[in-house]
């Protein structure tokens, strides 16, 4: 079967960039590696093939000779580049833990233990989707949350091994966790495919635990919400993840804010919108009205004439943000009311009203002298 171009196989451009082409590696070693797909044997031919383009792109005398010659210009077999006698892949090893080592926070194949020992990964994060109200978010609060832990199994002790048996040295690795398996002309360390980078194998699992030395739980956290958080943002709670593999260090856990939508104010940054309905008369006549805030009440005066629409800003009643020094403002939008449902006598008023006002013409109404003016040529 002929080769994958290389750059296609890491999804990258020709002229990707070094570090371009180390992030396309990580993330598709993640994806495809064999501890993450132990029963898989196309995300183990995937995993591959994404290493062999990596090591020949990743050197740039290779890189070179492939963008110049191919896969004939790279493989031995075709008499090209890095034949008997040529680099091959000595640096292999080297490029491939240096990777891990960025990917799984120790140093990849070999884990801390050094090169040839049980592979160390640090355990998986975790989200904690959390709904609060909008005067939550602005004054801050503690609370608890349970969520899942592991602890260790009370029956094997955390070996993971029936008991009165215990786990075995790996006849495959002789304990390294790691096996290397040969291609041609050079050699490729890879993840034990009988114990999965452990050194060990249980011949009888504990049957309470299934052989993981764990037991799945769950645990309360105090969790601290500060005030003037916004929706969206992440509290981390340090090593309160998925635990590590083979003694690596937990992962931590993360706790998502999702802010409810309330039933008069609308956030915008550390600004607080609010709908506020005035009289009929109130917005002709003037005066003073109370608006709703976070914190109570707060007074302002509508001028004469005010008409729907009009916004008015209230300083320092809204929420002070994580990183503000003041609050923000509330924005008022008032919205003149018409009155509904009047009887005989009140639509009379108006009526009489309404007839006093079109004597004073523009004086009393300018918006709607002016439109009309705009508009009358369509009635004559």
């Amino acid at each position: 079967m002929a080769k994958r171009d290389y750059y296609e196989v890491l999804g990258v451009a020709k002229n990707a960039s070094d570090d371009e082409i180390k992030k396309a590696y990580r993330k598709l070693a993640m994806k495809y590696h064999p501890d993450r797909n132990p029963d898989s044997k196309d995300a183990e031919d995937k995993f591959k093939e994404v290493k062999e383009a990596y090591e020949m792109l990743s050197e740039p005398e290779k890189r070179a000779a492939y963008d110049q010659y191919g896969h004939a210009g790279v493989d031995p077999s075709m008499g090209g580049f890095g034949g008997a006698g040529g680099q091959g892949f000595g640096g292999f090893a080297d490029a491939f833990g240096d990777i891990f080592g960025d990917i799984f926070g120790q140093g990849g194949p070999g884990g801390r233990g050094g090169r040839g020992g049980p592979q160390v990964y640090r355990g998986a994060d975790l989200r904690y989707n959390m709904e609060i109200t909008l005067e939550q978010a602005a004054n801050g609060f503690d609370t608890q949350i349970r969520v899942p832990s592991w602890e260790e199994c009370e029956v094997c002790h955390g070996n993971g091994a029936k008991p009165g048996t215990k786990p075995e040295t790996c006849p495959t690795c002789n304990g390294a966790g790691s096996v290397r398996m040969s291609q041609g002309f050079f050699s490729v360390q890879q993840t034990c495919p009988k114990c999965h980078g452990t050194g060990s194998y249980i011949p009888e699992p504990c049957t309470n635990c299934h052989g993981s030395g764990k037991i799945k739980k769950t645990k309360t956290l105090e969790i601290k919400i500060p005030a003037g958080i916004e929706d969206g943002m992440r509290i981390r709670s340090s090593g309160n993840g998925e635990p590590g593999v083979n003694g690596g260090p937990a992962g931590d856990l993360y706790v998502e804010i999702h802010i409810k939508a309330h039933n008069v104010f609308e956030r915008d940054g550390d600004d607080l919108h609010c709908q506020m309905p005035i009289s009929f008369a109130t917005a002709a006549l003037g005066g003073d009205i109370d608006a709703p805030t976070l914190h109570g009440k707060a007074t302002f005066e509508v001028p004469e004439g005010t008409q729907t629409g009009k916004t008015f800003r209230l300083r320092g009643k809204g929420i002070k943000g994580l990183r503000a020094s003041y609050p923000g403002d509330l924005y008022v939008h008032v919205q003149v009311e018409t009155p509904v449902k009047l009887n005989d006598a009140q639509k009379q008023m108006l009526r009489d009203f309404d007839a006093s006002l079109k004597e004073g013409g523009a004086r009393h109404s300018p918006q709607s002298k002016g439109w009309f003016d705009r508009v009358k040529q369509f009635f004559e």
